[in-house]
Parts: C-alpha cells; structure tokens; sequence
C-alpha cells in the first residue's frame, strides 16, 4: 500500500499555508515537493510526520496512520537542529538512541556513515604531538566548528542511524559544496536501489530530474502540478531545440519561424513549437547538404515547466 497523504491542509489565523494537498507513493522511489520559498512545502512535511497538527486530512503507511511507532522514519530537516557547543559525537549517541538502536550498533553504523560522507576527521579526532613530542588528544569537535555543509552531513548521517525505510530530505543539498554533493548524491542512490520510500524537497531541480519520478509543484499552497515527471514533460511536447553546424544557418533559422534563443560560433539555442517545426529545419539543412553536428530535440526541462506555471500562477494572484 505504500505511503498515502490525502487531503492536508492548514491554515494560522485567516492564511492558509497548505491547501487539500493530496498524493500516494505506492512503491520505493523519489517523490519530490516542490515550489517557492513559502509554498508549503515543510509544512506539508512536517503534517506528513505529525509533527504539526492537521486542519484536515491524513497520513497513512501500510494501512495504518503514520508514525514512528509503526514506520521507521529517518528526517532531515531544512531547518538544521545540532545543538552548537556540544560535542558531536555525544549527540549523535544520543540521538541514535532515540530511534532505539543499541550502542554497539550505534557505534558501528556511526564509523561506517562516518567513513561514506568523510567525517572522520570531527569525529575520531587524530592525535598530534606538542612542541616537546609529547601526545597531545585532539579535543572532540561541536557543531560550532564544522561549516554548514558539513553540520548538514552529520544531521544526514543521525537520519541514517536506524536504517529507515522511509526518509524525509527536506532541502538536503543546499549548501553543500559540489564534491559533498557527489558524495550523498551516491547514498540516495543506493538508498533508491534498497528499495527506499523517500520524500525529497529541493529547490535544485537537476537534482530533482535525476533522482524524482513523481512530483507535486506547489504555489502558494496549493498543488500546480502533480504526476509522473515523464508524463508531465512529455505533455508539454518536444519544444527545446539545440544544432550546430559548420557554417551560419541563422537565416535558415528564421526563415522557418523557429526562435533563436541564443548563439555561438555556429551553435543555436532555438524554440520550436513541436517535432514537426523542428524536423523541418532538419529536412531543409540535409537538402542544402549542410552538415549537422549536432541536432537535438528535446522536451522542457523541470526548471522551465517550474518557472511556466508558477511564474503564471503568481501573476494571477
């Protein structure tokens, strides 16, 4: 039966900040909210997790209304939660604990995500020798000490303690720096192949495009798109179009109607309104016996249809 929210909504005073947001998972993979900054994106989160009351509506997994009694649930949250200046390592015990895994296997998962997102220097602290050769302990690290990414993999890493079948990455790339981005782009991954449940918000949408295969779009509370992303972009038609050649057919081009987009050195950008617009221009280079480099045809990508319709649903407010 999988994971089934139906019909949320909250409102503070007269505003409403979710509006009847409703969308399942029936099997493993990636589904992606998202939208603008004060969409109702977390809020819709933190509902699904029970973490903040419901105007209307429910939570279900497997059944039964969710929580983490009966789902083991792993979150990471936008708004980051470390405690400052308390050593990382006792917090980590500590809130592995809280999910109920023991402290050998605590200890154990703890090296191994340690190793997998490169903490190991905050973590285990190394030993050093003083001035006069003497062994000097490095003094365990806080979070005040770590850059935000890094504070950012170890809120990952407490997520991953109990081996959840369900996790929640709320925002979990921003403000990671491109090798750590690699890095837990490689565990969702895997996460995805264990055959994972996972809600994912983001505001990076190649991201989204790489991991999602349904998603809603939301705008000022309420659902603008919601789907397949296959099918949603297959709606919109094959309308990118990206040749180059060895020689100038911006003439050519325009001659056909197609819009040039941009250029450079023989290389067009260009909008067409179908395949058929498209393969016109094809059919009129292979009769002029211009060679192609490079032809292709494409559909929107996730960050066009994102500006489209929110940037549509915005003016009509």
């Amino acid at each position: 039966m999988g994971l089934i929210v139906s019909d949320l909504s909250k409102k503070y005073g007269d505003k409403t900040v979710v509006d009847h947001i409703s969308f399942s998972m029936e099997k493993p993979g990636v589904y992606a909210l998202l939208g603008t900054n004060g969409a109702g994106k977390t809020t819709s989160i933190r509902m699904i997790l029970d973490m903040l009351d419901k105007d209307t509506g429910s939570v279900t997994w497997n059944g039964q209304d969710l929580s983490f009694d009966n789902c083991n649930i792993g979150y990471l949250a936008e708004e980051r939660g470390l405690y400052q200046k308390y050593q990382l390592m006792d917090q980590i015990m500590y809130f592995g604990r809280l999910r109920g895994v023991d402290d050998a296997t605590l200890k154990t998962k703890i090296k191994y995500w340690s190793d997998r997102l490169k903490l190991d220097e905050y973590l285990y602290p190394s030993q050093t020798k003083d001035a006069r050769g003497r062994v000097k302990k490095v003094k365990p690290k806080s979070p005040d000490q770590l850059s935000k990414g890094n504070q950012q993999k170890i809120q990952f890493l407490i997520a991953m303690l109990s081996d959840p079948e369900l996790l929640v990455l709320d925002e979990p790339f921003s403000g990671l720096d491109p090798v750590n981005t690699d890095i837990l782009k490689e565990v969702v991954r895997e996460q995805i192949a264990a055959g994972k449940y996972i809600i994912m918000s983001s505001h990076q949408m190649p991201v989204v495009e790489e991991f999602c295969t349904d998603i809603t779009i939301m705008s000022r509370s309420k659902a603008l798109v919601q789907g397949n992303l296959n099918e949603i972009k297959k709606s919109y038609g094959r309308v990118n179009l990206s040749v180059k050649c060895e020689q100038d057919i911006s003439q050519i081009i325009q001659d056909l109607g197609i819009q040039i987009l941009s250029t450079k050195e023989f290389e067009y950008n260009c909008k067409v309104s179908g395949d058929e617009q498209g393969n016109a221009l094809l059919k009129k280079l292979v009769e002029l016996n211009i060679p192609v480099i490079r032809f292709d045809l494409s559909e929107l990508t996730l960050h066009e249809i994102f500006v489209k319709e929110v940037g549509a649903n915005e003016e009509q407010q």
